[in-house]
Formats: C-alpha cells, sequence, structure tokens
C-alpha cells in the first residue's frame, strides 16, 4: 500500500496558489484513476483508489502547510505505511516551470510543509518535486509561492498535471526514472515533408545551367559558320 500526499493550504481563498500544486497533481491522479469520494479523515481529506494492481491512499492535509505532518502520520499510523512508502507532491522553488524531479529522502530546503512531516515520520519518503520557478529575489518567495497561477501558467501547468495523472503507474511500480522521462517527454515533431527530387527554379532566375551551356553551343557554332 502507498499513500500519496499532496501539499498545499485548504480553502478557496488558497485553491489557485503556486504553493498548492501538491493538492491539484493529488486531485489530477484521483480524477483519472477513479478513486472513491473524498471523506473527511486525518485532519485532512482522503480516499482510496488502486493503481496498477496496487493499493494508493490519497490525502490532502486540511492542518495547512506548517502542519502538514501531523495529518501524514495520523495516516500512515491507522494504514501501518511506511515512510518509504510515502510519496509527497509538492511545489519546488528551485525548478523551472513545469520541471519535475523525484528524490528520496534528504532535506526539506525550507519548505515548511517537508519540515512538518520530518518531524513526524523522518526524512525516508520520496518526494515529487514539481516546479514553479523562483521569484528572483528572497524577499519576492511568501508572494509567489502564495500568488496564484496566471491565466498563461495554464499552458504548462495542465499538461503537466495530465502527465503526472497518466505516468503514475511508473511511479507506483518504483520506476522513478521511467516517470519522470514520461512526464518530460516533449512532443513528438510533425514529419517533415519529403523533398523532391528536384526543385523547379525559382521564378526570374532563367534557365538551369545545362541549358544555358547548350544555348552557348549553339550560338558559337552559329558565328563559326559565317566566317567561313
Amino acid at each position: 500500500m502507498l499513500l500519496f500526499v499532496g501539499l498545499g493550504n485548504p480553502g478557496a481563498d488558497y485553491a489557485g496558489n503556486r504553493h498548492n500544486i501538491g493538492f491539484m497533481a493529488v486531485d489530477a491522479i484521483v480524477r483519472r484513476h477513479g478513486f472513491s469520494p473524498w471523506r473527511a479523515k486525518f485532519h485532512g481529506a482522503v480516499c482510496e483508489g488502486t493503481i496498477a494492481g496496487e493499493k494508493v491512499v490519497a490525502l490532502k492535509p486540511a492542518t495547512y502547510m506548517n502542519d502538514s505532518g501531523r495529518a501524514v502520520v495520523a495516516c500512515t499510523g491507522f494504514y501501518k505505511i511506511e515512510p518509504k512508502d510515502v510519496i509527497v507532491f509538492h511545489d519546488e522553488l528551485d525548478l523551472a516551470p513545469g520541471r519535475l524531479r523525484v528524490k528520496i529522502g534528504g532535506g526539506h530546503a525550507g519548505h515548511n510543509g517537508l519540515r512538518s512531516i520530518q518531524a513526524h515520520i523522518g526524512p525516508d519518503f520520496r518526494r515529487i518535486r514539481l516546479g514553479i520557478g523562483h521569484p528572483g529575489a528572497k524577499e519576492r518567495v511568501t508572494g509567489h509561492v502564495l500568488g496564484d497561477f496566471a491565466k498563461v501558467d495554464r499552458e504548462w501547468l495542465e499538461p503537466l498535471l495530465d502527465d503526472v495523472a497518466a505516468a503514475v503507474d511508473k511511479l507506483v511500480a518504483g520506476d522513478d526514472t521511467g516517470f519522470m522521462n514520461a512526464v518530460a517527454s516533449p512532443p513528438r515533431p510533425l514529419e517533415a515533408p519529403a523533398a523532391p527530387a528536384r526543385a523547379a527554379a525559382p521564378s526570374g532566375e532563367g534557365p538551369p545551367a545545362s541549358a544555358r551551356n547548350a544555348m552557348a553551343e549553339t550560338l558559337r557554332r552559329l558565328l563559326a559558320a559565317k566566317k567561313r
């Protein structure tokens, strides 16, 4: 059994925030794979489903980001889920928008949701780092992460969430590299039409060189005949 945790803040005021991309990713997975309806439990919202033959519990903490670990430890304790079977989806400032990386263990890099989870179950869980980009200055970080995605962001955000949901079976199977490759693969370019065997000369360029040479040879012979 696996536990998918989406990180974010509850309530309509935060629903479109960059900080809530973890909620968005888990919602996309739940919709695509036909999980049970959400219900209130474990200081959050929880539902269940099956992906690639594996039972998966999805959790969105309702404790606000800074206290996410309280919901996670309550859920893992009930289902007897080990930290290695916990997968956390969260926003990542240090990745460009639309980029994704999988990481196992490590520090929290100042992310309050990860910090809270580590305080309750330790660091040995998998993290799905969903890039939201950095605003460029430390003093702008809070406004950036708690700001809503712009309309133009939908051009990469919606395809990213769709790809995460479509490729999550690889994540369930433990194929983290396959999952990352499936999400990061660019669309296949359209095939260029085959070039014709011989392109026609553009208008105004005159006859090809072979024709010009033949004409010059004919003129030379006519001039030679007049001199005789």
